[in-house]
């Protein structure tokens, strides 16, 4: 017999083995739960991992309401200095609110984390000015974007969950780190990045559609180009995947989530949610452009990207792995004053030299800045995006 020959084979057989299971541990283990999303045989199935979904359980549990407060007596801009926003509650709702947004946003940080506690009319804390704006985008997304968080509506713990910032942001990435060198033109791809799952899709799915608003789309309707067609590149379909790719990370779902398996780039057939989907890209993009970056003067350097931008929002700023923010839990119905846009009240108190560390801190203009229309609930764009 020979050993030698046996001895070699019996080293590859380990070798294969042993790569087979490096290559299993990209794989989710068993068991996997399934659940139907439409007809049966259609493939219209979610797949879930119980063991992941028991996590992000965990990350969208929900904190307790406080009490409500009452709406008599004086009002926050009559009282306190410097209340650009909010003006009109009262003062027991001002200070309820003041004491939510502690705990949804700076828990540890307490409110110094906004306010100078010598002066809280003070805006000299980036974060003051800051967290008006901030205010405001949330009335304005309660106001006005119904199409996408319906009545369920946000609140500032819908993206913080406690953080002062909050876990999934994002910043446009240089698309050619290396410069011209002899590696040619990345075009923005072939490096493993979280935003499309460590793939080699283009690593920055954002820039381009949810602050730009180039058309979303994987093919052409015909086999060759043809004068006056809307034949797309292969760049762009890739960017598309890794959009595609995020937003179902994003919401813990499968492709089939929003999207008909017969015919993607459909809208017949689909699942509701692609509507739902359609104007929440819509939304993350009005965001953007009419809240983040107008703050890029008030951010300083050491919090923004590599590029110099401001933060910015996504999918998964809300979302964090559930379908529904917070599984829909409705924690805005418990703070109407985050509901709508709020007229400003003006002072009628004579206005002291310096404010006292024990006035509650104050909250932004009243006045929304101009923002994209959401397009009607019903509407679908004319030539079917992907999404």
């Amino acid at each position: 017999m020979n050993t030698a020959l046996f001895s070699t084979s019996s080293a590859w057989l380990k070798a294969i083995a042993l790569g087979s299971l490096v290559l299993l541990t990209a794989c989710e283990r068993p068991p996997m739960e399934s659940v139907q999303h439409g007809y049966r045989g259609t493939g219209m199935v979610q797949v879930y991992n119980p063991r992941i979904l028991e996590d992000v359980v965990a990350a969208n549990q929900v904190p307790a309401a406080l009490e409500p407060a009452s709406a008599e007596g004086p009002k926050a801009g009559q009282i306190y200095q410097n209340v650009q926003v909010l003006g009109d509650l009262s003062i027991g709702e001002f200070t309820r609110l003041m004491v939510a947004m502690t705990a949804w946003v700076s828990p540890e940080q307490g409110c110094n984390y906004c306010h100078n506690p010598a002066n809280f009319a003070d805006d000299s804390l980036y974060t003051k000015v800051v967290s008006r704006k901030m205010v405001e985008m949330t009335q304005h997304i309660n106001s006005n974007w119904k199409t996408h968080v319906a009545e369920t509506g946000v609140t500032c713990y819908t993206c913080h969950r406690g953080q002062p910032v909050p876990k999934e942001i994002w910043f446009t990435a240089d698309s050619q780190p290396q410069g011209s060198n002899f590696i040619g033109d990345k075009a923005g791809q072939n490096s493993p990045h979280i935003n499309q799952k460590l793939g080699s899709l283009p690593y920055d799915p954002f820039t381009a559609y949810l602050l730009g608003n180039e058309p979303i789309r994987v093919g052409a309707t015909t086999a060759l180009p043809v004068k006056g067609a809307k034949g797309e590149s292969i760049q762009r379909t890739e960017k598309t995947y890794a959009l595609m790719t995020h937003m179902s990370a994003s919401l813990g779902v499968n492709c089939t989530y929003c999207h008909n398996t017969q015919n993607f780039a459909k809208w017949e057939g689909a699942p509701p949610q692609r509507v739902t989907a359609y104007h929440g890209i819509q939304m993350s993009r009005d965001l953007n452009l009419s809240y983040m970056e107008p703050l890029t003067d008030t951010f300083p350097s050491n919090r923004k990207g590599e590029l110099g931008d401001v933060p910015k929002l996504n999918c998964a700023t809300c979302h964090q792995g559930a379908y529904k923010p917070l599984f829909g839990a409705p924690m805005a119905k418990d703070h109407p004053e985050l509901q709508a846009l709020r007229a400003a009240v003006a002072a009628t108190a004579m206005e002291p030299a310096a404010a006292s560390p024990d006035d509650a801190p104050a909250a932004a203009s009243t006045e929304a800045p101009a923002a994209t229309e959401p397009a009607p609930a019903t509407a679908a764009p004319a030539a079917a995006p992907t999404q």
